[in-house]
């Protein structure tokens, strides 16, 4: 399906763009959607737990070697992972619109996943709302800490977390468990670009997982137009401007194409 004109055009005449993703956006590249990373495959060894109860304060106090060793798996599989279509497409999109209208164009990419897909794509202004993979921390100081060196070995159901270098504590996963507040630098971050954008495109979420799903409510009680870009309506339809029913893989590319023509 080609992309919606109206979509086009808004997008011609934006200054200030946000593209907000969720999980969908990593799947099609191949990353297994958090309720799914323990059991997608049928032999997983991880099938026999639940990814709440490691995803959380209290899985990482009864057994950090059980927790370190599952995210450090999961950052393997995305070392493994390429970005898709639609992630190189965002990262062209500031660039696109640049050349097509000759004005600056700022692109805030805003997500959930805590992948660094993004990252490896091109995309410069990325905020993670919860936290990434690639960024573990201090349990005890809070300090940015280190990983060991080499791949991480997915086979592993235990392994020892490294630690901090500046007091000892345990180097954990840099990213929000069940039942911990969402970091307020990033948020803070994300609610500023929301107000600044002229766009916002909403792609690859369900809109239920709260407080995120607040950023395109918010865009629309400000007068914002908000695209969402999902196989199928997320919760969020009351409040968008318009919905694309489209893959990211697939419609982003055909939405930079359409752009690029505009130029022609």
């Amino acid at each position: 399906m080609a992309p919606p004109e109206k979509l086009i055009e808004t997008l011609l005449q934006a200054r200030r763009i946000v593209v907000f993703t969720g999980a969908g956006m990593s799947a099609e590249s191949g990353i297994a959607t958090f309720r799914n990373t323990s059991g997608n495959q049928p032999d997983s060894l991880w099938g026999q737990f639940n990814p709440q109860e490691l995803a959380s304060p209290d899985g990482w106090r009864n057994n950090k070697q059980r927790v370190w060793a599952w995210y450090e798996g999961r950052r393997g599989e995305v070392i493994k992972t390429q970005p898709h279509a639609g992630h190189l497409a965002i990262a062209q999109l500031a660039d696109t619109l640049q050349s097509v209208h000759g004005q600056a164009v700022h692109v805030d990419v805003v997500t959930q996943n805590v992948d660094n897909l993004h990252e490896r794509a091109g995309s410069a202004h990325v905020t993670h709302l919860h936290g990434s993979l690639f960024a573990p921390r201090c349990a005890a100081c809070a300090r940015p800490g280190a990983f060991a060196s080499g791949e991480p070995d997915l086979k592993l159901m235990h392994l020892e977390p490294p630690r901090c270098l500046h007091c000892g504590g345990h180097i954990r996963p840099g990213v929000v468990w069940f039942g911990e507040a969402m970091p307020q630098e990033p948020w803070r971050h994300a609610e500023d670009a929301v107000d600044a954008c002229h766009a916002m495109l909403v792609i690859g979420t369900s809109g239920v997982v709260w407080p995120a799903a607040e950023l395109p409510i918010n865009a629309h009680r400000l007068g914002k137009f908000v695209a969402e870009i999902n196989p199928t309506p997320s919760g969020l339809a009351q409040y968008l401007s318009l919905q694309w029913p489209s893959t990211a893989a697939a419609g982003l590319p055909a939405l930079l194409e359409a752009l690029k023509a505009r130029a022609a």
